[in-house]
This record gives C-alpha cells, sequence and structure tokens, in this order.
C-alpha cells in the first residue's frame, strides 16, 4: 500500500496540452474515482501514473519516491484495462500467475498467491478453464487477479466495467467495493460513470478539459458543487438550469426572479453576487417538490412521462428554460404528456451559478456530508 501525490502534472502531445497542472494527494488505502466526459483525459493521467505515458512536466510520487524516470515495472502498481487482454490458449491459473513466471518466482509462490486471489475474487473451481468458456464477468475478474497475484503497491483500474452488459455492471461494481475493504489497497478507478463514481468512491476527482474541476466525497460534490460542470456532471438525471436575474444580495441569502415573475430569497453566501446581474439558478429533479412546498412555482407542458414503477420522471418545456426541465418523483405520478403541471422549487435546495459558472457557497447543511 502507498500513497500517490501528484505535483503540476502535466501531459503534452505536441501543442496539445492533455492533462493540466494537476495537483492531486491520494492516501494509503484510499479508493479514488476519476471521472469525467470522453476525452477530458481520465486515461492519459492514470496511464502517466502507471509510466505507459512519460509525464511533460511536474513531479509524480508514489509514497516518497519519485517515478517520473522509474520503469512502469519498477513503479509498484498494477493496471487492469478495459479490455481484459487475457491470453486464449491459457487456462486461469497461467494467465493469473504470467508475470510471476516471467520474473522467475518460486513455484509455490505463485501456487499460494494464485489461490489466494481465486479465492477473494470466487474463481477457484475455474482455475483450469480457458477465457472462452468464462463469462464477461468471469473474465473480468480473472483480469484483476492477474494483478492482484502481482501484489502491486497501488491498484489502477482503467473503465475495466465498459465492456459488460447493465446487471454485471452492478454486480461487478459491489465486487470491486468488496474488494477494496477486503485489501485495504489504494486503488484509482477510471470511469465515465458518475453512478459509479458515486457508488464506490472514498473520494473522486472531477477532470474537465484535463484539469481538476473538484475534489471531493460523492456526497460533497452532490451537494456543494464548486461550479456549473460538477453540478451538471454528477447526478442522473442531471441538474436543472434557468436562468434569473438578482433583485435583492445580502451576506447571507440573495433574492433572485424567474422568468415568470417569481421572486424568492435563496440562501448562499451573496459576498460575490451583484445586484442585477443574471446568473444561473439550480435544482436537481429530485430536490423539486408539489407546488404547495416550494418557495416559488413553475409550470410547464409535459412533454414526455418515464414512470420506471419505483419512480416517475416528468420533462416539461418551461419558459426561460432552453433544455428540458426534469420533474422526479418516488413511485407513480399519474401525468400524461401535453398535460400542464406545476412544481415547487424550495429554496433551500437551490443553487447559484455565476456567468464563469463559479458557484456560490450554500449555506444550508445537508445531512451526511
Amino acid at each position: 500500500m502507498a500513497s500517490v501525490t501528484l505535483r503540476n502534472v502535466c501531459k503534452a502531445y505536441g501543442e496539445n496540452l492533455i492533462s493540466k497542472h494537476v495537483d492531486l494527494d491520494i492516501a494509503e488505502g484510499e479508493f479514488v474515482v476519476f471521472v469525467g466526459p470522453s476525452g477530458c483525459g481520465k486515461s492519459t493521467l492514470l496511464r502517466c501514473i502507471a509510466g505507459l505515458e512519460d509525464i511533460t512536466s511536474g513531479d509524480l510520487y508514489i509514497g516518497e519516491q519519485r517515478m517520473n524516470d522509474i520503469p512502469p515495472a519498477q513503479r509498484g502498481v498494477g493496471m487492469v484495462f478495459q479490455s481484459y487482454a487475457l491470453y486464449p490458449h491459457l487456462n486461469l491459473f497461467d494467465n493469473m500467475s504470467f508475470g510471476m513466471k516471467l520474473a522467475r518466482a518460486d513455484k509455490e509462490e505463485i501456487r499460494k498467491r494464485v489461490a489466494h486471489a481465486a479465492d477473494i475474487l470466487q474463481l477457484g473451481h475455474l482455475l483450469e478453464r480457458k477465457p472462452k468458456a468464462l463469462s464477461g464477468g468471469q473474465r473480468q475478474r480473472v483480469a484483476i487477479g492477474r494483478t492482484l497475484v502481482a501484489q502491486p503497491n497501488v491498484f489502477l483500474l482503467d473503465e475495466p466495467l465498459s465492456n459488460l452488459d447493465a446487471a454485471l455492471r452492478v454486480q461487478m461494481r459491489i465486487e470491486i467495493a468488496k474488494l477494496h475493504k477486503q485489501l485495504g489497497s489504494t486503488m484509482i478507478y477510471v470511469t465515465h460513470d458518475q453512478v459509479e463514481a458515486m457508488t464506490m468512491a472514498d473520494k473522486i476527482v472531477v477532470l474537465d478539459g484535463g484539469a481538476v474541476s473538484q475534489v471531493g466525497k460523492p456526497l460533497e460534490l452532490y451537494h456543494y458543487p464548486k461550479n456549473r460542470f460538477v453540478a451538471g456532471f454528477i447526478g442522473s438525471p442531471k441538474m436543472n438550469f434557468m436562468s434569473v436575474f438578482v433583485e435583492q444580495v445580502e451576506a447571507e441569502r440573495v433574492m433572485v426572479q424567474l422568468a415568470n415573475g417569481t421572486a424568492f430569497w435563496i440562501p448562499v453566501d451573496g459576498t460575490t453576487v451583484t445586484r442585477g446581474e443574471r446568473m444561473s439558478l439550480g435544482i436537481r429533479p429530485e430536490h423539486l417538490t408539489s407546488k404547495d412546498q416550494g418557495d416559488a412555482v413553475v409550470e410547464g407542458k409535459i412533454q414526455v412521462v418515464e414512470k420506471l414503477g419505483h419512480e416517475t420522471q416528468v420533462y416539461l418545456n418551461l419558459k426561460g428554460v432552453d433544455a428540458d426541465f426534469i420533474f422526479r418523483q418516488p413511485d407513480v405520478l399519474n401525468v400524461e404528456a401535453g398535460e400542464t403541471l406545476s412544481v415547487g422549487i424550495p429554496a433551500y435546495r437551490c443553487h447559484l451559478f455565476h456567468r464563469d459558472g463559479q458557484a456560490c457557497r450554500r449555506l444550508h447543511q445537508e445531512q451526511g456530508v
């Protein structure tokens, strides 16, 4: 087990800067998830930590040792790739022990490590099988087991579940979380799926265009995003945004006016807000209420209704909102497309963003954060 530290790390291909001045501190035993949209530099940053890509500038430390010029094999890291990369002609035992055999490790030590990894991953009864005789979830467990046998100080996982179907993804997500708790190892996990990030991580690193947008615990990012990008990326379905006009400002609250003329106070830090400016109000679909419970009410024509059994998602066409405005309610809501629906906006659940996307600090204390 080892900590991982990045100081002002940049990675460029020619003039194209992929990773931009990344500063991160990953403690021993932490499960950290890099998350962001495709092309934001998640996998590139992971490959820099592994040594598969050279760092253009900055410093990388694993434990106390600077790793910039250390070969990948000597960094004490193990990597699980998106593709299983198993040898089809070898059985599971030989696939999992391949690296140790190359290193001419003792045969008894190899047997013990493979048996231990197979026991953890529930593969002991499959060691004589070849990859073609396994399911996708079993193959991914073998790929993880191969890394586990090497006993690295840091586990690096690059979108390991993206080739699995929805049910297997959920199952393997739980298995990896259990594995981390059992081993207590430092793990860095890359995904574009924010649900995986929210459910697995001790700490989430949100990347936007190669730069770190915010680092924090899952619920911290959910309830207190530092900018509009993080607010829109974390959460499913994503946060609703609407343009508002600032009518009055106080140190600990801001009065905003909606497009329908309704004005109400929002409990946020008002020290950076100017009266008369245009801002964006954000509210999550699950935080909207019935019209009689809100501090403000908005009304829109229903475009689509998704009845999922355990919840209903209603997509509204709202004045002053460019995208669909989503209302999410637990259980069944008996409404249909074409009808008009009014929903309430509770002020304490609102977020407020400047034109540059930076958030005003919310002053309501959420549970569990």
